[in-house]
Protein backbone atom coordinates (compact mmCIF):
# COMPACT_ATOMS: atom_id res chain seq x y z
CA UNK A 1 0.00 0.00 0.00
CA UNK A 2 2.74 2.71 -1.27
CA UNK A 3 -0.09 5.09 -1.97
CA UNK A 4 -1.00 5.21 1.62
CA UNK A 5 2.34 6.45 2.35
CA UNK A 6 2.60 8.37 -0.34
CA UNK A 7 -0.54 10.61 0.55
CA UNK A 8 0.52 10.46 3.90
CA UNK A 9 4.09 12.00 3.65
CA UNK A 10 2.88 14.26 0.55
CA UNK A 11 0.93 15.92 3.49
CA UNK A 12 3.56 16.15 5.62
CA UNK A 13 1.69 13.95 8.47
CA UNK A 14 2.98 11.46 10.44
CA UNK A 15 1.20 7.76 11.15
CA UNK A 16 -0.25 8.91 14.63
CA UNK A 17 -2.02 11.75 12.82
CA UNK A 18 -3.98 9.62 10.30
CA UNK A 19 -4.48 6.88 12.73
CA UNK A 20 -6.22 9.25 15.40
CA UNK A 21 -8.10 10.56 12.28
CA UNK A 22 -9.23 7.32 11.95
CA UNK A 23 -10.17 6.40 15.28
CA UNK A 24 -7.24 3.64 15.01
CA UNK A 25 -4.30 2.14 16.82
CA UNK A 26 -0.73 3.87 14.97
CA UNK A 27 0.55 0.03 14.66
CA UNK A 28 -2.64 -0.85 12.92
CA UNK A 29 -1.94 1.86 10.40
CA UNK A 30 1.48 1.07 10.01
CA UNK A 31 -0.02 -2.18 9.11
CA UNK A 32 -2.22 -0.97 6.92
CA UNK A 33 0.98 0.88 4.78
CA UNK A 34 3.24 -2.07 5.19
CA UNK A 35 0.66 -4.33 3.69
CA UNK A 36 0.23 -7.31 6.48
CA UNK A 37 -3.53 -6.17 6.98
CA UNK A 38 -6.10 -5.72 4.77
CA UNK A 39 -7.86 -2.43 4.53
CA UNK A 40 -11.35 -2.67 5.30
CA UNK A 41 -13.94 -0.66 3.20
CA UNK A 42 -15.13 1.44 5.92
CA UNK A 43 -11.61 2.72 6.28
CA UNK A 44 -10.46 2.84 2.62
CA UNK A 45 -13.65 4.88 2.86
CA UNK A 46 -12.81 7.86 5.28
CA UNK A 47 -8.99 7.58 3.53
CA UNK A 48 -10.24 8.42 0.13
CA UNK A 49 -12.39 11.43 1.86
CA UNK A 50 -9.63 12.46 4.00
CA UNK A 51 -7.26 12.85 0.74
CA UNK A 52 -9.52 13.76 -1.35
CA UNK A 53 -8.66 10.88 -3.82
CA UNK A 54 -10.67 7.51 -5.01
CA UNK A 55 -11.01 4.43 -3.57
CA UNK A 56 -9.76 3.38 -6.81
CA UNK A 57 -6.42 5.69 -6.97
CA UNK A 58 -5.61 3.99 -3.41
CA UNK A 59 -6.16 0.81 -4.84
CA UNK A 60 -3.87 1.55 -7.74
CA UNK A 61 -6.29 0.76 -9.71
CA UNK A 62 -6.03 3.77 -11.45
CA UNK A 63 -3.46 6.75 -11.30
CA UNK A 64 -6.18 9.35 -11.37
CA UNK A 65 -6.50 11.65 -7.96
CA UNK A 66 -9.67 13.04 -8.30
CA UNK A 67 -12.73 11.27 -6.55
CA UNK A 68 -16.14 10.80 -7.98
CA UNK A 69 -18.91 13.03 -7.78
CA UNK A 70 -21.21 12.69 -5.14
CA UNK A 71 -24.45 10.79 -6.24
CA UNK A 72 -27.14 12.78 -6.97
CA UNK A 73 -30.62 12.05 -4.02
CA UNK A 74 -33.74 11.53 -6.31
CA UNK A 75 -36.40 13.64 -4.66
CA UNK A 76 -38.96 11.91 -3.13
Amino acid sequence: MNRLRELREDKDLGQKHVAEHLNIHQTTYSDYELGRLNVPVRVLCALADFYGVSVDYILCRTDEKSSYPAPRRKNT
